[in-house]
């Protein structure tokens, strides 16, 4: 213990007597560690906003959307087929057992007015469930209620967006407004949900009972027709199984033979959320990958000037070995100088790679997360690039001959 201890001092010496060598020999070490953790920083911020964007629309949902049609021989694009309608989104919701809450949509755009204000935006005609299957609250007034769906009433909930462009700081509920020049009373505003995973803003929109959007506002194809129907699973385990229900309900209700293709797509949200999750790991494994590069570009440095180290202080070697000094004691002498170098390095790295992720989030707006794993993999990395280069200098300096060591000038 008193032999590590006075190695130890050695070593500390040795590095503070060349301070502007250790300085530019840690410089690798810091810019390889400070590039790792902004990398990681930047891959997984990205990872959680795009992990936020998606369950922001809702978690454990399905979509069903209609089929594609084929009209003179050419194939018209998914939705172009009208098959979908409310009565196969009651039926999904008293059949399957798997599903928790059904939300069927028919919805479109248009110009909404109030007193000499008016905005362009999505209008959504729904069921009361859709504030369950989309995991939104209001921030004020009530929700519609299945009388209203029921009656066809001119009731509607407007999201933040809406209600900025047409009343500002005015308090809306209570208020009318005209869509299609049809007048609605506002009775509730949507919680905020910001940007989905696309860009488009999911608070600009207004929700209305789903009859008023087939019968005043868009009309219908055939009675009852809707043009998604949206599918909340009791859980994520119950997905894959509240999927297959959907499908197999809805192809016995179309009567679907055995060969013949769905009429309707079903969507699975959680499969899209699963894989842009991968591909922001692969890209955040790639840009750490890239920045550890600098690293390994670091402990060469170490080692070139700890070999170098060796040929200087070749005679002071050769002194230790001659006062009794083992080859043990020389070899963790320049392990610990190595190490040490190595080290300091990482923490310096580390506070710069946080500074620099923070400074980046506020700067450029890009979403920064910097996790205490990367942290811990940028020290305990540092530590090993330390120990890994600092052994041959380390091993060739205690192979020295002492008395060859003693002669040298």
């Amino acid at each position: 213990m008193i032999s590590i201890l006075s190695t130890l001092r050695i070593a500390l010496r040795a590095l503070w007597v060349n301070k502007m060598r250790s300085s530019l020999t840690m410089l690798g070490i810091i810019i390889g560690v400070s590039a790792v953790i902004i990398m990681l920083a930047v891959g997984t911020g990205a990872s959680q906003k795009i992990s936020e964007q998606i369950s922001s629309i809702g978690s454990n949902l399905l979509i069903v959307v209609p089929g594609s049609s084929t009209q003179g021989g050419i194939r018209m694009g998914g939705g172009s087929q009208s098959t979908l309608t409310k009565d196969d989104a009651d039926a999904i919701q008293k059949e399957c057992s798997s599903v928790s809450v059904v939300a069927p949509m028919h919805n479109g755009s248009a110009q909404v007015v109030y007193g000499n204000q008016n905005w362009s935006t999505s209008i959504q005609g729904t069921t009361p469930g859709i504030l369950e299957v989309k995991d939104c609250g209001l921030t004020a007034g009530r929700n519609m209620t299945d009388q209203d769906v029921r009656n066809a009433n001119k009731v509607c909930l407007l999201g933040q967006t809406v209600v900025d462009n047409l009343f500002g700081s005015m308090d809306p509920i209570g208020q009318i407004i005209r869509i299609k020049k049809i007048p609605f009373m506002v009775i509730g505003v949507l919680e905020s949900k910001g940007q989905s995973l696309v860009g488009q803003d999911q608070d600009d929109t207004i929700i209305i009972p789903l009859t008023t959007a087939q019968k005043k506002i868009f009309g219908t194809t055939f009675p009852g027709m809707v043009r998604s129907i949206m599918v909340k699973a009791k859980s994520a385990e119950d997905l894959t199984i509240a999927e297959r229900q959907v499908n197999d309900l809805l192809r016995q209700r179309h009567r679907m033979g055995p060969t013949k293709e769905d009429d309707f797509t079903v969507r699975n949200l959680t499969q899209m959320l699963q894989m842009a999750e991968t591909a922001t790991n692969i890209m955040t494994l790639l840009l750490g990958a890239i920045a550890s590069v600098s690293l390994l570009v670091g402990g060469i440095g170490i080692m070139n000037i700890m070999l170098v180290s060796v040929t200087e202080r070749t005679r002071e070697i050769g002194i230790r070995m001659a006062v009794g000094a083992k080859t043990w004691d020389i070899r963790v002498q320049f392990i610990i100088e190595a190490l040490t170098l190595s080290l300091i390095g990482g923490i310096v790295g580390i506070i710069i790679g946080a500074g620099g992720s923070a400074i980046l989030s506020a700067v450029v707006g890009w979403p920064t997360v910097v996790s205490p794993l990367s942290i811990l993999l940028s020290f305990g990395f540092s530590g090993l690039v330390g120990i890994f280069f600092g052994f041959y200098p380390a091993y060739k300096a205690s192979l020295l001959n002492p008395i060859d060591a003693l002669r040298f000038e």
